[in-house]
């Protein structure tokens, strides 16, 4: 009997990771995640290895298999993914977010893009390798983590703390945002993530004299806090260009035969369509506030307002932002972190990243490929506590059209079936072959 190849059964174990709700509101609730950590487990097991679930807290659960290579001088490389989702509303949508429906060739539902996807060509090269007595050159230790769309404390975060020895000997990492094709200037490109922005979610409480509403009062807590929220999302952030993006727009200036000029990178920029987005949040540092809170009824001044600032800081840069964000936040208003980590950025160069352009060449031969920094965030932050490097490879062949940075956390949300087997293809010869 025939086992399935990697790309046969992609695009159904998509469908079915897409049905569990394993939404994230970021308030340690978790439904639908250990249910799909069981689900995941189940397919590892079935193709013959073991599979360790554990939780962080109930109902955060997390899958870690390792598949042993051929030569263990080799470090273990980590190739991971995140079983959450960020929330849908279906009035929003025009299909079940959870229903996974294929319609026009493509797989529609939340996580489709975010990244259901990758877990599923993850999963299906896993099985297919194992299934058939592939083994790799190197230890591969696959996880797929809960908690990513929080910042990772109840996934990637907490089994670097207290499961370690599940990455031991591992040296490198790919996973999700990169590898995805755009259309430039008329040539196919691949951005592969070498770099991503730091990240601060920070609390801003703002003190006052509480009183009627009536009243004059010039000691307001809701006008203190205005004011330093206005200051702070009007900052005017100074372009920067690190390692990664200045070779990236380099690139683009080659495939476009227009100059990179540092004093107007729009020009460029208007070349890469909505990709433009992606890039262009990451040519300086941002704050943004995001979350407005105060007062209890109409007639009370209260004598505290808070805000929520989410702030992306580009390597090197990130306590001098944070001392920024105090300053405008001004007197009487107190800063405080939620949850704080690095910033990251590796050359694009090595064996792992020609292994990586290789596998897609040899899927796509005339693409080019290009290093790119991503403005979120991603689990290769607490792989990187562990010395691990990490990359974005989830490689797709996109059709020219589609809005792909759109769909990250965006109503409707949907992959191409043609491009879930591409990436399958091309993850199965990486893994074999590095």
């Amino acid at each position: 009997m025939n086992t399935p190849a990697a790309q046969d059964e992609v695009v159904r174990i998509c469908q079915e990771l897409i049905r569990f709700d394993t939404t994230n509101f970021g308030d340690n609730s978790g439904p639908g995640e250990r249910a799909a950590a069981e689900y995941t487990a189940g397919l590892i097991e079935e193709a013959g290895l073991a599979a360790t679930v554990f939780e962080s807290a109930p109902g955060r659960a997390s899958v870690v298999t390792r598949m042993e290579g051929t030569d263990p001088s080799r470090g273990a490389l980590v190739v991971h993914g995140h079983l959450d989702v960020v929330p849908a509303l279906k009035h929003e949508w025009s299909v079940d977010p959870f229903g996974a429906e294929e319609r026009d060739g493509l797989i529609w539902g939340r996580g489709a893009v975010d990244m259901k996807d990758m877990d599923a060509m993850i999963l299906s090269v896993l099985r297919s390798m194992a299934r058939d007595g592939r083994k790799p050159r190197r230890d591969i230790v696959f996880a797929f983590f809960a908690d990513e769309e929080a910042g990772g404390t109840y996934g990637a975060r907490w089994a670097v703390d207290n499961k370690p020895e599940l990455f031991d000997g591992a040296t490198e990492a790919i996973s999700e945002v990169g590898g995805f094709s755009t259309e430039i200037n008329g040539r196919r490109a691949y951005l592969l993530q070498t770099a991503e922005k730091g990240l601060a979610w920070l609390r801003l409480t703002a003190h006052g004299r509480a009183g009627h509403g009536s009243q004059i009062n010039t000691d307001n807590a809701v006008t203190r806090l205005a004011a330093a929220v206005t200051r702070i999302g009007g900052h005017e952030w100074p372009i920067e260009y690190t390692a990664t993006t200045r070779q990236f727009l380099e690139g683009v200036s080659e495939l476009t035969g227009i100059a990179f000029d540092e004093a107007d990178p729009q020009v460029l920029l208007d070349q890469l369509g909505t990709v433009a987005r992606f890039v262009g949040a990451t040519l300086q540092n941002t704050a943004n506030p995001t979350l407005l809170s105060g007062g209890y009824k109409a007639n009370v001044i209260p004598a505290q307002a808070e805000a929520v600032v989410d702030v992306r800081t580009l390597p090197g840069r990130h306590e001098e932002v944070l001392a920024t964000v105090r300053e405008l936040a001004g007197a009487g208003v107190d800063v405080a972190s939620i949850h704080d980590d690095v910033s990251l950025e590796t050359p694009f160069t090595g064996n792992l990243v020609d292994a990586m352009v290789d596998a897609l060449h040899a899927e796509d031969p005339d693409a080019t490929v290009l290093p790119y920094t991503l403005s979120g965030g991603t689990d290769n932050k607490s792989l990187s506590r562990l010395g691990i490097t990490g990359y974005g490879f989830a490689p797709l062949r996109l059709p020219a059209g589609l809005d792909f940075a759109g769909m990250f956390h965006g109503v409707d949300e949907r992959v191409p079936v043609d491009s879930l087997k591409f990436g399958a293809r091309v993850l199965d010869r990486l893994l074999s072959t590095y």
